[in-house]
This record gives C-alpha cells, sequence and structure tokens, in this order.
C-alpha cells in the first residue's frame, strides 16, 4: 500500500508503525470524513479483473450494430467518441441521437464472476463513520452487479450514475454539483476515491478530500502532477481503507 500526502502533510508524517489515529497521523484526519464517494470500475474492485474488455467488446458491437458496419471501423470511431466526447455514449447522444437507457443496457450486459468478493473491503466500509455512494459513468444495475459480487453492496446509501447526471459523464463539473446538491454533501467533509486522475480535478474544485487509485494505463494516470491535486494515491485500496478506519 503506498499512500502520498501533500508536502505539508509529509513533514508530520508518523514513522511506519507508529499509532494510528494519532495528531499527525495523516490517515486519522480522513476517518472521520462525514461522506465517501467512491469510483466503481477499477476503483472498488482491482484492475485486473479486466471487465473493461468485455464492455469494450460490447460497445463495439454495438456501433457495428448500429450502424451496419465491421467492428474495425466501429473501433475507430469509439475511441473517436470517447476522445472528443468524454465517455462514447456521450458521442452518440449528441451526434447520432441514440437511446442511452438501450445503450447502457446492451454494454453492461457482461459476465461479473472475475470479480472475486472481498471481505477486507466490506469490512473496511463497514467500520469506516460517514456515508458512502458510488459515483460512476456507468449504471445502477452495473453498480449493483459489481458491488453486489464484491459482497459491498449493502454498505452504500446511494448509487449516482450517469443517469443522475443528465448522461453527462465526469470530468464535467456539473453532474459532481447535481451529487452534492441532491445528496446533501459537504465537499469540505468528503472524500473521492477515483481511479482516472482527472476525474478528481472537479471534486478537489469543490473542495473534497481526493484519492487516487494509482492506474498505469495512460487515460488514468493523464494529468497527474500537472495541476489536479491528489491528496492520497492509494496502491491497494481495501488495505488503505482498512488503515484508514483503525482496523
Amino acid at each position: 500500500m503506498t499512500v502520498q500526502t501533500s508536502p505539508q502533510d509529509k513533514a508530520a508524517a508518523p514513522a511506519p508503525g507508529s499509532a494510528s489515529g494519532s495528531a499527525t497521523d495523516p490517515l486519522a484526519a480522513l476517518r472521520d470524513r462525514a461522506v465517501w464517494i467512491f469510483d466503481l470500475d477499477n476503483t472498488l474492485y482491482p484492475a485486473s479483473c479486466d471487465l473493461f474488455s468485455q464492455v469494450d467488446r460490447r460497445i463495439n458491437e454495438f456501433i457495428a450494430t448500429h450502424f451496419n458496419i465491421g467492428m474495425d471501423e466501429a473501433r475507430v470511431r469509439q475511441k473517436q467518441f470517447f476522445r472528443e466526447y468524454g465517455t462514447t455514449l456521450r458521442g452518440l447522444m449528441m451526434e447520432h441521437d441514440v437511446d442511452p437507457v438501450a445503450y447502457m443496457d446492451y454494454v453492461h450486459d457482461i459476465d461479473v464472476t472475475g470479480v472475486q468478493p472481498s471481505a477486507l473491503l466490506a469490512d473496511a466500509l463497514g467500520r469506516l463513520p460517514g456515508r458512502k455512494i458510488i459515483y460512476t459513468n456507468g449504471s445502477v444495475r452495473h453498480a449493483e452487479n459489481v458491488a453486489g459480487r464484491l459482497g459491498i453492496l449493502d454498505r452504500f446509501e446511494a448509487v449516482f450514475d450517469i443517469a443522475a447526471g443528465g448522461f453527462v459523464p465526469k470530468p464535467d463539473p456539473r453532474p459532481y454539483a447535481t451529487l452534492v446538491e441532491r445528496h446533501g454533501v459537504d465537499p469540505a467533509d468528503a472524500c473521492m476515491v477515483e481511479d482516472i486522475a482527472r476525474n478528481l480535478a472537479p471534486a478537489h474544485a469543490l473542495g473534497m478530500t481526493t484519492a487516487w487509485v494509482r492506474g498505469e494505463k495512460e487515460y488514468e494516470k493523464a494529468g497527474v502532477g500537472a495541476g489536479i491535486h491528489i491528496d492520497h494515491t492509494v496502491d491497494d485500496l481495501p488495505s488503505w481503507l482498512a488503515a484508514v478506519a483503525g482496523l
């Protein structure tokens, strides 16, 4: 587990093995956060589960069928939509008036058995004070399937999905503001956890503490060190949350 803190925190960080919860423990300040906001994919479960390869294939199948084109051309279009609009769905909606519900139902009809239940994650979430919300560019159905497989669905009070955000994806600031208003979140007393670094910028701008679950793909780490403020960098989320919870 790796935790990176801001320079002022580093100066006060305790030596390895010191008691958690002390005034100098950089994780102690997180323990009583009123609200925790978690991304879903590659955040609550490890990227090694590779669910996105299934979703990616389903996206390209949807595009190929919708436009009656081959898979190679579908992939090219998918990447264009992603680059220009943040999500493929947004591009399909803006340029081709695609039904978002039909799209989401199709692309998230995947096998989630590759995700292993995590007793440590469930325990840490259960012991961690504060409300917990899943915030995903996916659907409620997908979030419930995955969180149910992990054994953590009952740890969350709500799922704020792409539909709740008006089908406007992260990192557009507008759905963040909607989430804050709809769920009565005080950003100064909230922490957002996410695997795509740039998606933490709007959360930080609102005043949230941010935690980046480190990813190695270019889209996951784009912007790190280039003006996006990340308070904590995490390599193993269940272990990190267990430390925050004081387990």
